[in-house]
């Protein structure tokens, strides 16, 4: 169950207006606190803030020394009762 609870709280979820610097500001925390993240995006938009903060977050962590992967795959979700597909971007530092 915890790692369930961890898991969870390792997923970054990117709206459309979501202001990408402070978005790369917490997968880079993420990313050197567990050395992996989920990125999630419901739509164009978002999808596009996502990818936008994935880059900034890369510069940010090159700087640590840490570089990072990504790996993108759909998701169903459900938000109030409908079934969504989301785009999930899983990050993981590169060995």
């Amino acid at each position: 169950m915890l790692e369930n609870l961890e898991k969870t709280q390792r997923i970054i979820k990117v709206a459309a207006n979501s202001r990408t610097h402070a978005v790369a500001g917490a997968i880079a925390g993420t990313i050197r606190e567990h050395r992996c993240a989920d990125v999630q995006a419901i739509g164009a938009g978002a999808v596009n803030q996502a990818v936008k903060a994935i880059a900034i977050a890369r510069n940010y962590l090159i700087g640590d020394g840490l570089d990072i992967v990504c790996g993108p795959e759909l998701s169903e979700i459900d938000a109030d009762g409908q079934r969504l597909t989301a785009i999930r971007f899983r990050l993981e530092t590169r060995i």
